[in-house]
């Protein structure tokens, strides 16, 4: 008798990568997304490393219509603690059914080892949708797909701060320097999707302050009343 499609939890940083991940396993008939996984900076209140406030994620996980599993951590935890946090919420997907994780890395092999050798002998399988996408073509198909995201965080060494905040389309693709990726997967910059064929709604928000700290710029998006 076949077996109906595999229950599979995504970790979800609310950015644009971990959207069209979303969007991919959802035309794929033998998996079935249950949830989402977010790791939340606890003193701060906000995702990690993409700044973003908790109301937008719930906002966010609302739109795409999957309960969000948050995982909290704090200001300079250390790797040990990070992985018994992941370990709790990886043992409470399981108890829930959930046989995959889904992760949004493009082509780092050294984060890809990582979360490999942290998922080992959870009974939990590792995988990776965009795996191997040439980037260039990847944010094509994203943005010919509808996908809609702002910049929430650079790191100024490497590209203009004043890109930051700005909605990832073909002028901000113009205005990357030489030699950044264009999904940003080697740590370039960091975003927040807030429209597109994996949402049932745009997630409302307008652009807020931007403010450098700890030698990155970071751009908030504040929630916005649909209603005002």
């Amino acid at each position: 008798m076949p077996r109906g499609p595999r229950k599979v939890l995504l970790c979800w940083s609310s950015g644009k990568d971990s959207a069209w991940s979303l969007h991919v396993l959802r035309q794929r008939s033998e998996v079935d997304v249950v949830g989402l996984l977010t790791t939340v900076n606890e003193t701060h209140q906000r995702v990690a490393m993409h700044a973003v406030r908790r109301q937008l994620l719930a906002e966010q996980a609302a739109a795409v219509n999957l309960p969000l599993t948050e995982v909290p951590i704090a200001i300079g935890c250390t790797n040990d603690q990070y992985d018994e946090a992941m370990g709790r919420a990886l043992d409470g997907a399981k108890a829930d059914g959930v046989e995959q994780v889904a992760f949004g890395d493009l082509y780092l092999e050294d984060i890809r080892r990582y979360r490999e050798d942290r998922m080992r002998g959870t009974g939990i399988e590792p995988i990776f949708p965009l795996w191997g996408e040439p980037t260039a073509d990847l944010i094509e198909q994203m943005i010919d797909g509808g996908l809609r995201a702002r910049v929430t965080c650079v790191d100024p060494k490497q590209m203009p701060e004043a890109l930051c905040g700005a909605e990832i389309d073909r002028a901000f693709l113009a205005a990357l320097p030489t030699g950044v990726d264009p999904c940003g997967e080697n740590g370039e910059f960091h975003s927040f999707a807030f429209a597109g064929p994996m949402f049932r709604n745009e997630v409302p928000l307008h652009v807020g302050e931007t403010v450098t700290r700890d030698g990155f710029v970071f751009t908030d998006l504040v929630p916005l009343d649909p209603n005002d």
